[in-house]
């Protein structure tokens, strides 16, 4: 187009620039979801979310300024622009689907030659080759970041040359003009991830995002065919690319949950993405169970099982309904499945608040509010286990940030003489904040003079640092006693909550008072619960190095991290 002897017109030009800088911000946006959707599903295959999206961005980064340099060797930039942009959708909507099969056969590997050689069917190959195969699977998101990284970070440089081409001349604010594209794209695919994509199936998600590349793609070629090569096999792969895109909107949702259904050792009879969490359901019958197991699973992690839940429920809900002097008002922060609700109705209470952020999850265990679609066989099984608590006339159901919302009752005036922190482990920074002194205080200040707290605080044995320090913060807090027992729940090992009260006397000296259970239990009695209260010799001598968990630190997070991280090695090993 340089060689043209006229100049071309300054509306010709507006066209052209129009075109070339609303693909770039489209191709911008699309990158930036990308990035999200291998972030998100690295967190999900890896468990720890947090670590995994920041290993992907910072991976993507690196690559897209590799990619920025590789794009010099392309001499002919319309072409390369053009199958570029193929390339892109391609890779991108495949990938998630690419690894989730390699993952899937990586796993099922043990089992099919278990098959083949016809062993003993409770016996299970894991040896060196199968433990890494596995293990190099999982890292698979990375391989796939750091391509698309490549291949996002040519983009750039690419139209910037057309550009120059289209103008026939060198331009000051070239770079200026794309990279400013490029931010306000990738901004507007920020906000269309946060609000509309984050809540779909994974799959689809991915293939809306490769649609719009597909048609950026063919607005291109459509604009600049006569500059590019083999331009009707590129419209070929565009089409052919389409039909991909039909088949992974329609039927990749289900190949993900099949291939999913792998990583767990169950049956998964229900699999779904929620605004914040992924949430999975297995079963599996046992001869020693009249019912079905069933075990809830968030981001891949066990949250309860329906043979055992009992006894953490248990464990979290009656030592603090008895050291609290009064059961008339009752909040339970977190405890969306409605199992903790479930035992404090036993109670005499009058009025019981339950603060979850995830109404999909209340939705799918018997709370009617939102406009949200769970199967009703589902839903059925669930609201059967915590026995339709959501529905009690006593229980008020708020789907909301308990950290805002505990600030909002503190301005109310509310108080309660038992307060329940049902919340998953601190495996998250957001999650982190919610066992920081600042939201103990605030939980302290809601908390009747002669009521008590109960905190779910992980592991005593697996992650004993963190399991220190979430005392030793509510103690930072202000409340006067603050006490950790621990229980052995089958599905999880050794497991520890923390209880305090403001005044008077301690929990463990209140329960100790009690002369019986106000309300029979099947798993605990009162020489039981003072039991747990009974840590071995020098547990607690390492508690003065422990630090307390302030709003913004990380500490609590990062002996978590750690915890589990070592955990993982010794597994290994």
């Amino acid at each position: 187009m340089s060689t043209t002897t006229s100049a071309p017109s300054r509306a010709h030009l507006l066209g052209h620039d129009f075109l070339l800088i609303t693909v770039m911000a489209v191709l911008a946006g699309c990158g930036l979801i990308y990035e999200y959707l291998l972030s998100h599903y690295a967190g999900r295959v890896l468990g720890s979310v947090e670590s995994a999206i920041y290993a992907m961005i910072g991976t993507m980064i690196v690559a897209m300024g590799i990619g920025a340099f590789l794009a010099r060797w392309f001499k002919d930039a319309f072409t390369a622009f053009a199958w570029l942009e193929s390339i892109i959708a391609l890779v991108g909507m495949g990938c998630i689907l690419a690894i989730a099969s390699v993952i899937a056969v990586s796993y099922s590997l043990p089992h099919i030659f278990s098959e083949i050689f016809n062993l003993p069917a409770d016996t299970v190959l894991n040896g060196y080759v199968f433990e890494r195969l596995q293990e190099w699977s999982r890292f698979l998101p990375y391989v796939f970041g750091l391509l698309l990284g490549l291949l996002i970070g040519m983009e750039i440089p690419l139209i910037a040359r057309i550009r120059q081409q289209v103008y026939g001349r060198f331009l000051e604010n070239n770079a200026g003009t794309i990279y400013g594209a490029d931010y306000i794209g990738a901004g507007i695919g920020a906000a269309i991830w946060v609000s509309i994509m984050l809540a779909m199936p994974i799959m689809q998600a991915a293939a809306w995002t490769a649609l719009f590349n597909i048609i950026a793609g063919l607005v291109f070629l459509w604009r600049y065919h006569q500059h590019v090569r083999f331009a009707k096999l590129l419209l070929v792969c565009h089409v052919l690319l389409l039909v991909f895109f039909a088949f992974v909107l329609v039927l990749g949702t289900s190949w993900m949950k099949n291939l999913s259904n792998v990583l767990y050792k169950d049956k998964v009879i229900y699999s779904q993405a929620t605004k914040y969490q992924h949430l999975v359901l297995t079963e599996r019958l046992s001869r020693n169970q009249p019912n079905a197991i069933t075990d809830l699973y968030l981001n891949g992690r066990l949250q309860f099982s329906s043979v055992d839940e009992q006894i953490y429920h248990s464990m979290l809900v009656y030592p603090a309904m008895l050291a609290s002097n009064r059961h008339d008002r009752v909040l339970i922060i977190g405890g969306g499945d409605g199992l903790a609700l479930r035992d404090v109705l036993k109670w005499p209470v009058e009025h019981v608040t339950l603060v979850d952020l995830d109404g999909q999850l209340l939705n799918l265990f018997g709370n009617d509010v939102g406009d949200y679609d769970a199967p009703e066989k589902i839903r059925t099984r669930l609201t059967a286990l915590n026995k339709h608590s959501m529905s009690d006339p006593r229980a008020d159901i708020r789907i909301a940030d308990a950290f805002l919302e505990v600030e909002a009752m503190l301005a109310k005036g509310e108080r309660f003489d038992t307060i329940l922190i049902d919340l998953p482990d601190p495996n998250h920074p957001d999650l982190n904040k919610m066992y920081s002194d600042y939201f103990y205080n605030h939980v302290r200040q809601l908390l009747a003079p002669d009521g008590a707290v109960a905190v779910q605080s992980t592991s005593p044995y697996h992650a004993k640092k963190a399991f220190l320090s979430i005392a030793k913060t509510m103690k930072a807090a202000g409340f006067g006693y603050v006490e950790q027992y621990q229980q052995n729940i089958p599905s999880f090992g050794q497991w520890g909550w923390t209880i305090a009260t403001t005044a008077g006397k301690s929990a463990s000296q209140r329960i100790r008072e009690t002369n019986e259970l106000p309300v029979p239990s099947r798993w605990v009695s009162k020489e039981y619960l003072l039991a747990s209260f009974v840590f071995p010799n020098h547990f607690f001598e390492q508690v003065n190095t422990i630090e307390v968990n302030r709003l913004g630190s990380g500490t609590l997070y990062d002996y978590y991290r750690q915890a589990w991280q070592v955990e993982t090695e010794l597994y290994k090993n």
